[in-house]
């Protein structure tokens, strides 16, 4: 656990747990009394900690998480989450784990739902917690509408499986100019799941609703809602970012600084030639550790006592070079890459992406450390 007040010596990533927390409280502050929430932790918990995050989340009171694969769940399960854990993406070959840890299988096609029927009957469980993905329009995982009576025919058919929850995904909940698209896979995914729990014959729990649609379509929280994004710290929406704390911060220190005369090129490729007397100074971190090259050349900056330290020439697998001319520093003084005043969405948004993609590419080198801020 880091001090309030941190200089670190390498590079590493602090996990604010009281900015998850606030995050937390936003989102719950959006949600009808009886509505659960579901906290989706895949991919590291987007490039956090899953485990940290998890047990963090479990405290404050989260009825659910969600996972991509099984070996995040398990990962899950061997650090103490004994909450329920919803697999998104699971695949046969992993069934047997999936059961062996508890961990509850998404069903989202014919062959998963036989597939882990018979794995289950082999493992002689009964009412063994399932949930069924209905696909109402973003065309990646899940049963048609003409799919389901069947679905609800094999479900019913023995006591080895019980379906815990229906669920289905949005496509564009965060764009409002997708806004009759939305309403319309809302409607769909209503009505889909009432014939669907009317066949079961016992009441099931609905979700559909991610960060965006927590915030953009409040009437489409059923029974528990899944957030991603929002609890890290990003609402894909620039009044709600003002509302949320970004739990991530990615701090690296000044390894070495140069002196440069017109002329000089730096980095690969001579990508960045020096026009006029420039500083400039080397970090420790590069594309292997998740900030790619579309960042160099000006594209990304960092943090420096404060001043913005632009990118120049190609980043490097390990090594980055930043422009600190007018920026009075030292070697091992430190640098904050992202943070809360030069968060994920910023760096995004100058390469036309999205802080999802930036934050889940951290690399695992990168040293990870829990604060409360």
């Amino acid at each position: 656990m880091c001090p309030l007040t941190s200089h670190t010596e390498e590079t590493i990533l602090e996990i604010d747990l009281n900015a998850l927390a606030h995050n937390y409280a936003f989102l719950k502050s959006h949600l009808n009394p009886y509505t659960k929430m579901m906290a989706v932790v895949k991919a590291f918990g987007y490039g956090s900690d899953a485990a940290e995050v998890a047990k963090e989340l479990e405290k404050l009171g989260v009825n659910y998480f969600a996972v991509a694969y099984v070996k995040e769940g398990v990962s899950l399960r061997e650090n103490g989450v004994k909450s329920p854990i919803l697999v998104l993406h699971p695949l046969p070959h992993h069934f047997e784990e999936l059961i062996d840890n508890c961990l509850e299988p998404a069903i989202y096609s014919t062959r998963i739902l036989d597939g882990f029927l018979k794995i289950a009957s082999e493992k002689k469980q009964q009412n063994y917690p399932i949930h069924i993905k209905i696909n109402t329009g973003l065309n990646r995982l899940g049963f048609t509408a003409a799919e389901m009576a069947l679905v609800a025919e094999t479900c019913t058919a023995s006591n080895t499986l019980k379906v815990k929850s229906v669920f289905s995904h949005l496509a564009a909940s965060e764009d409002l100019s997708e806004r009759e698209f939305t309403l319309q896979q809302i409607k769909n995914f209503k009505k889909i799941a009432s014939d669907f729990i009317e066949k079961l014959g016992y009441p099931v729990i609905r979700h559909q609703s991610n960060t965006s649609t927590i915030i953009n379509y409040p009437e489409a929280q059923f029974e528990m809602v899944r957030t991603g994004i929002g609890l890290y710290g990003y609402g894909n929406n620039a009044k709600v970012d003002q509302q949320l704390r970004p739990v991530a911060t990615l701090k690296t220190v000044i390894s070495q600084i140069h002196s440069l005369k017109p002329g000089d090129t730096v980095g690969y490729n001579r990508a960045h030639e020096v026009t006029k007397p420039t500083q400039t100074a080397t970090l420790p971190l590069g594309h292997a550790d998740g900030i790619s090259r579309q960042y160099g050349n000006g594209n990304g900056w960092v943090l420096i006592h404060g001043k913005k330290a632009p990118i120049i020439g190609n980043v490097c697998m390990d090594m980055l070079m930043v422009d600190i001319t007018n920026i009075p520093c030292e070697e091992g003084d430190e640098v904050i890459v992202i943070g809360k005043d030069h968060n994920a969405e910023d760096w995004a948004k100058k390469v036309g992406t999205i802080s999802y993609e930036l934050l889940t590419a951290l690399s695992q080198r990168i040293k990870r450390v829990t604060c409360r801020k």
